[in-house]
C-alpha cells in the first residue's frame, strides 16, 4: 500500500486517462498504418510503432497497479509534533552544519529539486517518527551523516 498527496494522486489519474483516451489510440493507429506497408520483418516503421505501443502499454499498467495500491493521505490525521509523510523537515547536517529543509513524500511523489525526498531514502527514513531536537543518523553512499531536526511543518490542506 502507497500513500500519496491528493495532488499527486489526481496528476497521475490524469495522465492514465491522457494516455488511454488519445495517446494509445494514436500509437494504435500508426501501428496499423505502418503494418499496412508491407513485410514486417524489413520495416522499421513498424518496429518503431511496436517499441512506442510496448512503452505506453507498459506505463499504463505501470499507473494503473499504482492508483489501485494507492490511498489518499488525510493531513488532518497525520500528527504535527513528528516526522511523517508530508512533513516538511529542516534538519541540520552536524557534521557541516549546513542546514536544508525537504518534505518527506511517497517514492512515487520524490522531486529533489522540488525539495521532495522520498520516505524510503536513507535521509527519508532515518528522520520518519521523529521529533524537533532529536539527532539521528543517516546511512548514506558517502557514510554516515549525522543530523539534528530543527523544525517539523505540516501544511493544512
Amino acid at each position: 500500500m502507497e500513500y500519496l498527496s491528493k495532488q499527486r494522486y489526481d496528476a497521475l489519474a490524469a495522465e492514465l486517462k491522457h494516455l488511454i483516451e488519445e495517446v494509445y489510440p494514436r500509437v494504435r493507429d500508426e501501428l496499423a498504418e505502418a503494418s499496412a506497408q508491407g513485410d514486417r520483418s524489413d520495416n522499421a516503421g513498424y518496429r518503431e510503432a511496436r517499441r512506442i505501443q510496448g512503452k505506453t502499454i507498459s506505463r499504463i499498467r505501470f499507473l494503473q497497479k499504482v492508483l489501485e495500491n494507492s490511498r489518499v493521505i488525510n493531513p488532518d490525521a497525520l500528527p504535527k509534533d513528528r516526522v511523517c509523510l508530508l512533513s516538511k523537515v529542516e534538519f541540520t547536517i552536524l557534521s557541516t552544519n549546513a542546514r536544508m529543509k525537504f518534505e518527506i513524500v511517497s517514492p512515487h511523489e520524490m522531486d529533489l529539486e522540488a525539495g521532495k525526498i522520498s520516505l524510503k531514502s536513507p535521509i527519508g527514513a532515518a528522520l520518519m517518527d521523529r521529533e524537533v531536537g532529536d539527532i539521528v543518523e543517516a546511512q548514506v553512499p558517502s557514510g554516515t551523516l549525522r543530523l539534528r531536526i530543527e523544525s517539523i511543518t505540516l501544511d493544512e490542506v
